[in-house]
């Protein structure tokens, strides 16, 4: 099987072939073991972080992951297993821990793979894989720029936590016994700074952070830089409202902290556990009529885009929320 470099970010991925035959024989031994349904995916990553702090480079990180991971289904008994070891002994080491825990686990009649008629058969190409060809050296040239522009807004910004390149590709691959078999290279490149001001005894701390899959589409490092002096020389001098009623306006940077609870509790997790306080809210009220939320993995480029999920299901644009309405889990 190939590797990947970590010399380089740029460095190419391995063919998804070379892992699709790793997925489907993983799946075979574990059938050979008596699973009736078995799910399997393996991913690679290498990536590289660099954070230069008040000048001086602070952090030069390569990494180089990898990992195999499979669900095993006996009589609706789930039994799951990863490893790094991609070695054939390391493999059926894995396949067979799974199994070993499936027999021994409680029975859950709703425990099973997807329906495979929502798998999805056609895979598409979302734009999703821009390596960067960028070398150390590089990423802390940028990393410098963007932190001297932050230090260089005001005066009174007299500390950094430095500012930061990052830069990673993946390839997953994702098969299970109902013949869905499917694999996708991404990638994902950052920079960012956060910075210190003081005024007096008052010490406020704050940030600016882009990201997109292509490095062409990242905001100059001098830019970012500036956003985050501002953003922290706009926290000096703050005071304390006293408490009233008033309306609040949320940055959409904040917003999405929000959200994220709501979305956690509309899980399916959540709510087959009954750990979720919106169980049986299904086209009920959970917002105001104004509220909108439509989901759209399907966006060329977007970071939250894939063409199925972690299930092997289909992806698709879908409404959440729709007039304030709860209209899907």
């Amino acid at each position: 099987m190939g590797d990947i470099q970590h010399s380089e970010t740029g460095a190419p991925l391995p063919e998804a072939s070379q892992l699709e035959g790793m997925v489907q024989d993983i799946i075979r031994q574990a059938q050979a073991q008596g699973a009736d349904e078995v799910e399997a995916g393996v991913s690679l990553e290498a990536g590289l972080s660099v954070t230069v702090r008040l000048g001086e480079t602070e952090t030069l990180e390569y990494n180089r992951d990898r990992v195999l991971g499979l669900t095993v289904y006996f009589d609706k008994r789930k039994g799951s297993a990863s490893t790094a070891d991609f070695s054939p002994d390391g493999i059926a080491a894995t396949v067979t821990a799974a199994c070993d825990i499936a027999r021994y686990t409680s029975r859950d009649e709703f425990a099973g793979l997807a329906d495979p008629a929502r798998l999805a058969t056609e895979i598409p190409d979302l734009d999703l894989y821009h390596p960067w060809d960028i070398d150390a050296g590089e990423a802390i040239e940028l990393a410098t720029t963007c932190e001297d522009a932050a230090r260089a807004v005001d005066p009174r910004i007299d500390n950094s936590e430095g500012g930061t390149v990052s830069s990673y590709v993946s390839l997953r691959v994702k098969g299970n016994s109902n013949g869905f078999l499917g694999a996708y290279k991404s990638s994902y490149h950052s920079t960012s700074c956060a910075v210190v001001g003081r005024q007096g005894d008052e010490m406020q701390r704050d940030y600016w952070s882009e990201s997109a899959r292509a490095p062409q589409d990242l905001p100059s490092p001098d830019s970012i830089g500036r956003r985050a002096g501002e953003r922290t020389v706009r926290r000096l001098g703050t005071q304390r409202l006293s408490t009233r009623q008033a309306p609040v306006i949320i940055a959409a940077e904040t917003a999405g902290s929000l959200f994220r609870n709501f979305i956690q509790a509309i899980s399916g997790s959540a709510l087959y556990r009954k750990s979720s306080f919106l169980l049986d809210h299904l086209g009920k009220p959970v917002f105001p009529d104004y509220m909108h939320i439509h989901e759209e993995p399907l966006l060329p480029r977007g970071l939250g885009s894939a063409p199925y999920d972690a299930e092997g299901v289909a992806t698709a644009p879908r409404d959440i929320v729709s007039d304030g309405i709860l209209q899907g889990y």
